[in-house]
């Protein structure tokens, strides 16, 4: 199905938006971690080096985008990939550039 000329420019809008989110490095390195599975706040700091104010930033700005969600169990956030598509991207991008090469 081949979309009209006003429907290809708003599924643009959509998709050049989503993008948007992937490009930080920060949220990169928060999504390499995140497409091995579940992680806590803490555990996404301890494994990228970002700071806790500007990890819980950038994992707001992904929740708002719907690429990630989270669950807590107490006091504790576990965030995972929540959106297909930036679950398959992200194991595209992983395979590429995040995972260790031994």
């Amino acid at each position: 199905m081949i979309l009209e000329n006003n429907d290809m420019t708003k599924k643009s809008e959509q998709v050049a938006n989503f993008l948007k989110s992937f490009a930080n490095q920060s949220r990169l390195l928060i999504l390499c971690e995140l497409v091995e599975g579940e992680k806590s706040v803490s555990q996404i700091m301890e494994q990228t080096g970002i700071a806790q104010t500007s990890a819980s930033q950038h994992l707001s700005k992904l929740k708002q985008e719907g690429i990630v969600s989270f669950r807590r169990d107490h006091r504790t956030l576990y965030y995972s990939i929540s959106n297909n598509a930036a679950l398959e991207i992200m194991q595209v991008l992983h395979k590429e550039f995040c995972a260790d090469e031994n």
